[in-house]
């Protein structure tokens, strides 16, 4: 499998590509596929987050854990359900906060978040893909330690970048992020098991705004929009 993926990240990433790890993990999909396991999101969606947010253009980085693993849901980005289909319940939490932290109302019958994507939010999953109807079914094949590489190479290779950390799957994930480069902002996570125990009231999105803004960068449009390209 050729990783198809935005020309910055390709090159800051080009040794993971040759790692025996990453050579397995395309082995594993390559037998997925082969013995016809459906697999989420579709395969030209694996590096979508990478590719509609090169690494140059980064502002925002929000962790999440895996794809989600229904049909016509996942499309490469953390959160995000593809052009159609409502939000799901985690997705209408973080419009809530929105909502109450800066104003803007998102309608939950559009949970495509690539217009944020656009502007510089990396949408990051964790393990990027996923068995259909089986959650966390593809942790363990390599995405993890992918993924490890990728936060700690806009560590090293970005300054003024913000972390949203929701939950503590996420925080563990971002332990190593030097707070003196990056404003990291941690919280419950928006599931509705847990959006009670420190999401809401958060005031994360202002909070980015704020920040980004204050070392020379454009703020975050939060509100949701169709995609432009």
């Amino acid at each position: 499998m050729e990783v198809k993926i935005a020309p910055g990240w390709k090159k800051s990433l080009e040794n993971e590509f040759k790692q025996d790890y990453f050579k397995d993990l395309v082995q594993f999909l390559k037998n997925e596929k082969d013995s016809k396991q459906v697999i989420y999101p579709p395969g030209s969606f694996f590096f979508n987050a990478f590719n509609l947010t090169d690494i140059e253009k980064v502002k925002v980085v929000i962790i999440g854990q895996d794809p989600y693993h229904g049909p016509n849901q996942a499309h490469g980005l953390s959160f995000s359900v593809q052009k159609g289909i409502q939000a799901p319940p985690s997705l209408a939490n973080i419009y809530k906060e929105i909502q109450n932290d800066l104003g803007i109302s998102n309608s939950k019958t559009n949970g495509d978040l690539t217009y944020w994507a656009e502007q510089g939010v990396l949408l990051l999953n964790a393990t990027l893909t996923v068995r259909a109807g089986q959650p966390n079914s593809h942790a363990g094949i390599g995405w993890q330690r992918f993924t490890d590489k990728v936060i700690q190479v806009l560590n090293e290779q970005c300054e003024h970048l913000v972390f949203m950390l929701w939950g503590n799957f996420a925080k563990e994930k971002g332990a190593h992020i030097d707070a003196r480069k990056h404003l990291i902002l941690k919280a419950a996570h928006p599931s509705p098991f847990s959006v009670e125990k420190g999401f809401y009231g958060c005031k994360h999105f202002s909070k980015a705004n704020e920040y980004l803004v204050s070392h020379g960068k454009l703020p975050i449009d939060w509100m949701i929009k169709e995609k432009t390209a």
